[in-house]
C-alpha cells in the first residue's frame, strides 16, 4: 500500500465528511425551522481541492462531480469510515414514535450504524423543494455517471419498492480507490464469477505459425491504435467501439496465453469467465451473473476472455419450453451486451463447428490454433525441458516430437509429470521412459494409446 496516497486520501475525505456534517447540520436545522446561517444547503461551498494531488481530488476532477455528485458520494461512503456522522437519523418522530419516513435510511444485519439510502440523499439536498428533489432523484438513474462508472451500485430487483429506498452503496472498487488509493481488482466469487488471469511468459514463449501470431498482432494493435481510429481518423461514425475475436481449436494450443499475453503486452487486465460454470440451472441466473460483470467491466478496458463459448453459445434447438425460452434470452442479452461492450473480447472454443453460425458473423477475426507441427513441438520441448533440468543420454527431442503430436499444453503436463517421477526416485535426470509415461498419460487423456 502506497502510505503517501493513504495520508492525502485521509486529508481529503476529512474535509469532504466536514462538509458532510456542515450539510446534515444545516438540513436540519432548516427542515425542522431552528435557527441556521444558511438559506439553502447549496450555499455551503464544499472543500476546496486547488493544489490537492490526492488519488481523491484527482478523482472529482477527472469525473467533473458537481455539487450533488461530489456530496452523494461522500454520503456513500460516510458508514464505511466514519458512520458517526449519521448517528442523527436515529432522531424519532415523537407523534407517531419512530424514525421520520423522509430520512429515508436501512438498519444492516450487522452494522448497528444508520445505512443511507437514495431518500436520505434527496432529503439532505431537496429538503422539501420539490423541484431541488426531483433534480437529485435524476442522478439515480441507471444512465447516469454515478452508476456508469461504477462508483455507486444498488439492487435494481426491488421492483416492487419505492426506487429511492435502496441503500446507496458505493462499489467495492471506489471504495478501495477513495481510501487507500489502489485500484481494486475484484477476486473470483459467486457474485463476480470472473478471474483476473496473468502470465510470466512472453512472446517469443507462444509457438504459433507466423501467420496466426500476425492475425494475434491485428488484434493487438487495435487495442494500441483503437483511440486513432476511433477520434483522429472518425471511424466511430461507422463502427462499433469495442473488438470481438474468436479463438478456436483443440485443447493446450495457446488460447488462453495469447489473450493473457495480449493483456500483459497492452497493460490491460485479462479476466477469464468458464461460461461452462457460469451457466446456470436457475432461470434468470446466470443473465444476473453475466450482468455484474459487464457492469464492472464498463470504462476499465479490460480484455473478456469467454472460456467454454460454446455453453452458451453453441447452435440452439427449437424452442419447446419456457427454459429453452430463457435459454435463448440469456444468450440474446450476453450477444447485446458484447456489441456494446467498448473493449475487447475474445471467445473460445475447442470447436468451431460448435457454435451457432449467426454469432460467427459478429466478431472481427476468427482464429484458428491448431496443433503445432513437428517443427514447432520441437520448440516447445526445447523450451520445456532447456535450463529446468537435465535429460538423459537416451532423450531424443526431435524425435520425441516427430512421433507424438500432442499439444503445447500437454507437453508442460508432461514436463511436470515426468519431473515428479524423477524427483520421486531421489535423482536429478529426465530420462526416456519418464517422458513417455507422461505422454502415455496425456494419450489416455484423449482415449488414445501408444
Amino acid at each position: 500500500m502506497d502510505m503517501s496516497n493513504l495520508k492525502k486520501n485521509s486529508s481529503t475525505i476529512s474535509r469532504e465528511l466536514k462538509w458532510l456534517a456542515d450539510i446534515i447540520d444545516a438540513r436540519f436545522r432548516l427542515y425542522f425551522n431552528h435557527e441556521c446561517e444558511y438559506e439553502s444547503v447549496f450555499d455551503i461551498s464544499p472543500p476546496s481541492i486547488e493544489g490537492d494531488d490526492s488519488v481523491y481530488a484527482r478523482c472529482i476532477k477527472a469525473l467533473k462531480w458537481d455539487f450533488a455528485e461530489r456530496f452523494i458520494v461522500v454520503l456513500a461512503l460516510s458508514p464505511h469510515v466514519l458512520p458517526a456522522v449519521l448517528d442523527v437519523f436515529f432522531t424519532k418522530n415523537v407523534v407517531y414514535d419512530r424514525v421520520y419516513t423522509e430520512f429515508g435510511g436501512l438498519k444492516g444485519a450487522k452494522h448497528s450504524g444508520f445505512i443511507p439510502t437514495c431518500e436520505t440523499a434527496v432529503f439532505l439536498l431537496g429538503g422539501r423543494n420539490m423541484e431541488d428533489r426531483l433534480s437529485v432523484m435524476k442522478l439515480f438513474e441507471q444512465d447516469q455517471p454515478l452508476f456508469n462508472y461504477n462508483i455507486l451500485k444498488f439492487n435494481r430487483d426491488n421492483v416492487d419498492e419505492p426506487m429511492l429506498s435502496n441503500a446507496l452503496n458505493i462499489s467495492r472498487e471506489y471504495l478501495n480507490y477513495l481510501t487507500n488509493g489502489e485500484k481494486y481488482k475484484p477476486d473470483f466469487s459467486t457474485n463476480f464469477p470472473a478471474k483476473l488471469i496473468t502470465t510470466p511468459l512472453d512472446w517469443e514463449d507462444l509457438v504459433l505459425d507466423k501467420n496466426i501470431l500476425q492475425e494475434v498482432f491485428e488484434l493487438k494493435a487495435w487495442i494500441k491504435h483503437k483511440k486513432t481510429l476511433m477520434e483522429t481518423w472518425g471511424l466511430k461514425k461507422l463502427i462499433k467501439p469495442g473488438y470481438r475475436a474468436l479463438f478456436h481449436g483443440p485443447p493446450g494450443t495457446g488460447k488462453t496465453l495469447t489473450a493473457t499475453l495480449l493483456g500483459k503486452s497492452t497493460e490491460l487486465d485479462v479476466y477469464r469467465i468458464d461460461l461452462s460454470q457460469l451457466v446456470s440451472k436457475y432461470i434468470g441466473e446466470t443473465e444476473k451473473n453475466l450482468a455484474n460483470i459487464f457492469d464492472q467491466a464498463e470504462n476499465k478496458n479490460w480484455i473478456l476472455f469467454f472460456d467454454e463459448a460454446d455453453a452458451l453459445f453453441g447452435k440452439r434447438s427449437v424452442t419447446s419450453d419456457a427454459k429453452d425460452r430463457y435459454a435463448n434470452q440469456e444468450i440474446a442479452y450476453l450477444l447485446q451486451r458484447i456489441e456494446d461492450y467498448p473493449g475487447v473480447i475474445i471467445l473460445a472454443t475447442n470447436l468451431k463447428a460448435n457454435i451457432d453460425s449467426a454469432f460467427s458473423r459478429r466478431f472481427q477475426s476468427i482464429i484458428y490454433f491448431p496443433l503445432p507441427n513437428v517443427e514447432q513441438r520441437l520448440a516447445l520441448w526445447e523450451n520445456a525441458f532447456l535450463d529446468k533440468c537435465k535429460l538423459g543420454p537416451d532423450v531424443d527431442l526431435l524425435e520425441i516430437a516427430t512421433e507424438h503430436e500432442i499439444s503445447g499444453g500437454a507437453i508442460i503436463n508432461v514436463l511436470r509429470s515426468s519431473s515428479l517421477s524423477t524427483l520421486s526416485r531421489g535423482e536429478d535426470t529426465v530420462n526416456l521412459q519418464d517422458i513417455l509415461k507422461g505422454i502415455r498419460k496425456e494419450y489416455r487423456k484423449e482415449g488414445k494409446t501408444i
